[in-house]
């Protein structure tokens, strides 16, 4: 396994979920990248609806600290069931 990172840590990291317009998803993704990371809520997140409506995606900007928290916040944003996507 290779550990090397491009990333310089700590770094201001966005982190972007994609999934279906529903009145739980924007709180989901907030609620997963929370049990990880500090970041404020009124500045730090970013919604933005697909063209026709069916879809959101919730950008969530913290502070990466290192590489095992980003890859704990992508693999729990992966899994959950609401989450269509991770970039």
């Amino acid at each position: 396994m290779n550990d090397t990172t491009l990333i310089e840590f700590p770094s201001a990291f966005p982190i972007k979920a994609l999934g279906r317009d529903t009145p739980e998803f924007r709180q989901t993704i907030i609620d997963l990248v929370a049990e990880h990371a500090r970041f404020d809520q009124k500045t730090d997140v970013r919604v933005q609806a697909s063209n026709k409506g069916n879809f959101i995606s919730v950008t969530v900007t913290f502070t990466a600290e290192n590489q095992v928290q980003l890859d704990t916040i992508y693999q729990s944003l992966h899994d959950h069931e609401l989450v269509l996507m991770v970039f």
